[in-house]
């Protein structure tokens, strides 16, 4: 596995994401999100790194998939208070370990996060863990519960994220409307089908029209429920 080129310009099938999305599609703090993107990327990160992870879209910053993942293990990492040089030095070990530019969309490495009493540990085998520092203990939940919602390659980096689960229609991947959530296999937004929901059109009727399932539509307006 070996992923050089960073994904810090708009191309079709990286994906492309502005903070709000970010904050969208993760359900996470739109403030956090801000703050912390721009410490992630533009102070430490790239800076250290001497690479760009992010691009201007609109007076927007923007991101690809791969760093949309890797936002989200880093995120929780903040959240229990892992110090961002902690995180940076881990992601520089672990590039170089597993070969890839973005080491936290890895399954091999999202499975293997762990926490022993406040430590949080990459295993990287039974004889051999890179520990962070935290001040509060992780819940193992968020990110298992995540590395649940991927799907992943050959390689084992993230491909696709079903915000819902896999159980369920919606899915961000880049090969599809720049990675915006969609209907599974088609490029509909949900948000298409919650309007005509919310315009009193039957269930029915949407899924006729749009030649879709009506599971398909349950998912979508749910999706569009749970981002409101």
């Amino acid at each position: 596995m070996e992923t050089t080129e960073f994904e810090n310009y708009l191309e079709l099938g990286t994906g492309i994401f502005t903070i709000s999305d970010i904050s969208s599609i993760l359900n996470l703090n739109y403030k956090k999100v801000h703050s912390l993107l721009n410490e992630y990327w533009d102070k430490r990160f790239a800076n250290e790194l001497g690479k760009k992870y992010s691009w201007s879209v609109h007076n927007s910053k923007a991101v690809s998939f791969h760093t949309l993942v890797e936002f989200y293990i880093f995120f929780q990492l903040k959240e229990a208070g892992v110090p961002t040089h902690q995180i940076l030095n881990a992601h520089t070990e672990l590039s170089k370990r597993f070969s890839t530019t973005f080491p936290f969309a890895v399954s091999q490495i999202i499975n293997k996060i762990n926490c022993v009493g406040k430590r949080i540990v990459f295993e990287i085998n039974e004889e051999e863990l890179i520990n962070l520092d935290s001040t509060k203990q992780l819940n193992m939940m968020f990110i298992k519960s995540f590395a649940h919602k991927l799907e992943f390659d050959n390689d084992n980096l993230a491909t696709k994220f079903y915000p819902l689960g896999k159980t369920k229609s919606v899915v961000v991947d880049p090969s599809h409307q720049f990675g915006q959530p969609v209907i599974k296999n088609t490029n509909i937004f949900p948000q298409t089908i919650f309007n005509l929901y919310k315009s009193k059109e039957t269930k029915k009727f949407i899924a006729d029209s749009y030649e879709i399932s009506l599971k398909q539509v349950n998912d979508a307006i749910e999706y569009c429920k749970t981002v409101a």
